[in-house]
């Protein structure tokens, strides 16, 4: 008589059957020796387990399961062992999306309306929207703001005054 008590991941072979789930079976038989012989398996099978996640994100992802960071989109894994000393398989299903970014120039006089905002002074403008795919779209505006000129000139004349062709 004989008893075993394994503990295995996911299945388990014994005396030809393979056992996929925690079990105690006896085998009863004759020995070498021509005698009778029964053994017992008290079988403790433990999961392997897994886990997927479908991350959809804006230009990079830091996966908390290894720290790395991605900035393409892929399927990755990281094989590691669960609570029971088994194999668990994390997979990362990872779509990155990119922000984008885009620069105009205008050269106007006095005031420039830029969807909305009135542009007075010289200088780089920044606009954020949020793109097609859920992103932030940057939009730069060079602009260079040329002032008028203005004056009052006053003229005396006789008859007839000429200023700058006008009569």
């Amino acid at each position: 008589t004989s008893s075993t008590s394994p503990t295995a991941c996911d299945s388990y072979l014994w005396n030809g059957v393979l056992y996929t789930s925690s079990t105690v079976v006896s085998w009863s038989g004759t020995n070498v020796s021509g005698c009778d012989s029964t053994a017992t398996l008290n079988l403790t099978i433990n999961p392997s387990t897994s886990s997927y996640n479908i991350v959809d994100e804006c230009d990079s992802y830091i996966w908390p399961i290894n720290g790395a960071s991605y900035t393409i989109t892929g399927i990755y894994t990281e094989i590691s062992t669960n609570i029971f000393g088994c194999t668990h398989v994390d997979s990362l299903d990872l779509i990155i999306n990119y922000s984008n970014t885009g620069t105009s120039n205008i050269d106007t006089c006095d005031i420039y309306n830029w969807n909305g905002q009135i542009i007075t002074a010289s200088g780089s403008y920044d606009q954020i929207f949020t793109n097609q795919a859920g992103c932030d779209s940057t939009h730069t505006l060079e602009a260079i703001i040329r002032y008028s000129d203005t004056g009052t000139s006053t003229a005396f004349g006789c008859d007839t005054l000429d200023w700058n062709g006008q009569i």
